[in-house]
């Protein structure tokens, strides 16, 4: 069997669009695309392709599916071959059906056991007045921290023994839920390894793939935890390390919550950070996303333009926010097309998303996002600065 981490990379890496593309003449139709149904006479159009989805579906003839079901009917091949034949488009190479038995077996546990870890904060919120205190603080509603499934992982070692069946089941290391540490001194490499829990004492965010399934976690550390048992300094922010279902340079935070929000904007806001998004989607700005605390990847300008297109890139407008900004810009100049729109917003260096929204409210977020400037001028200023160009000098650059 494909190991069902490969089957979902491979889903994340095409576009559906662009395999129904090459067998049916498709038109734009608000949020989707319509076309001739490949599968049954018509003549008119009752065909749909979702981008956001990444769905097809026939109201003519009932037929439907992902990438993979359309390739099946299409070309008549079976769940295999067709797989192997998107991945062959995709300049991917499929791992040894053999081989990735144990993968195929292990992929559904990993789901459920961070699923069962997601259930498991999310109760322990409650039971934590200085989470729930903190979160109040951020101007975080009970709704929004619903909304957003926002749990809290409490301190102690072992915590997550009371919401799985085996602590020592080897899917919890393997979904990044806890860590071991090294064998004891002269024990040698098979040595006994002590197991604890990643998240302590840590505001837990969820992260969901577009199906709507945990696949990883972000935790903020809270007041009080600054130091682990050992008395080891703790990392303000943590996310989960790579895993089978996780890779931080191509996951958004929020995507799975904003995906309708996206569709009716055709625009989607990247940020940088967990609260960033939960309060602008608080205060009605809900077509917004994050990179999970890394610079802006490639994989993540190529997902985003997937999504919609429009993409602006909303970042802090002290020092910080304009190096992170040209980062982002550097992984979309690949990816730009005279098809798809990117623009950035630099706010007032005093802000950052969360505490403009929080001040301003949406109207004054969206007022500031008409504002936003363009790749192509945000480039050719930053080039500018660099040859040390100020001012009109830097104006004429921009020039036709």
């Amino acid at each position: 069997m494909i190991p069902q981490s490969f089957i979902q990379d491979l889903l994340g890496r095409i576009d559906i669009v662009d395999v129904v593309g090459k067998h049916v003449r498709l038109k734009k139709s608000g949020a989707n695309y319509l076309g001739l149904c490949p599968f049954h006479g018509e003549k008119s159009p009752s065909f749909t392709v979702s981008a956001a989805k990444q769905f097809y579906h026939c109201f003519g003839c009932g037929a439907h599916g992902s990438a993979i079901g359309f390739v099946m009917a299409q070309a008549g091949l079976g769940y295999v071959d067709a797989i192997h034949e998107l991945a062959r488009a995709a300049g991917l190479t499929v791992p040894d059906d053999a081989r990735g038995q144990p993968a195929q077996r292990r992929d559904p546990d990993l789901l459920e056991t961070l699923a069962a870890a997601a259930r498991y904060y999310k109760l322990r919120l409650k039971d934590s007045p200085q989470a729930i205190a903190y979160l109040k603080g951020r101007g975080v509603t009970g709704e929004t921290a619903a909304q957003f499934a926002i749990g809290f992982a409490p301190d102690g070692a072992r915590n997550l023994e009371a919401a799985v069946p085996d602590y020592a089941a080897p899917a919890l290391l393997e979904a990044g839920l806890v860590a071991e540490s090294e064998p004891e001194p002269g024990a040698g490499e098979g040595g006994r390894r002590r197991r604890y829990d990643r998240f302590r004492h840590r505001i837990m965010f969820p992260i969901r793939n577009p199906r709507g399934q945990v696949i990883g976690f972000g935790g903020r550390l809270l007041e009080g935890g600054d130091t682990d048992p050992r008395g080891a300094a703790r990392a303000k922010y943590v996310n989960s390390p790579e895993t089978p279902l996780f890779h931080k340079g191509r996951e958004l935070y929020g995507q799975f919550e904003a995906r309708e929000a996206i569709r009716a904007a055709g625009c989607v806001i990247v940020v940088e950070g967990y609260m960033d998004v939960v309060m602008l989607a608080q205060h009605g700005v809900r077509n917004v996303v994050a990179a999970l605390g890394t610079a802006t990847t490639e994989d993540h300008v190529h997902k985003l333009l997937r999504l919609a297109d429009r993409v602006v890139f909303a970042f802090d407008g002290d020092a910080a926010g304009r190096r992170a900004a040209w980062r982002a810009l550097e992984a979309c100049l690949k990816r730009a097309t005279d098809t798809k729109r990117i623009d950035f917003l630099f706010l007032p260096p005093e802000h950052d998303p969360d505490s403009f929204v929080r001040e301003r409210g949406a109207a004054g977020f969206e007022a500031a996002l008409s504002g936003a400037q363009p790749l192509s001028a945000v480039f050719l200023d930053g080039l500018a600065e660099r040859a040390g160009l100020v001012g009109p000098a830097a104006a004429a650059c921009a020039s036709p």
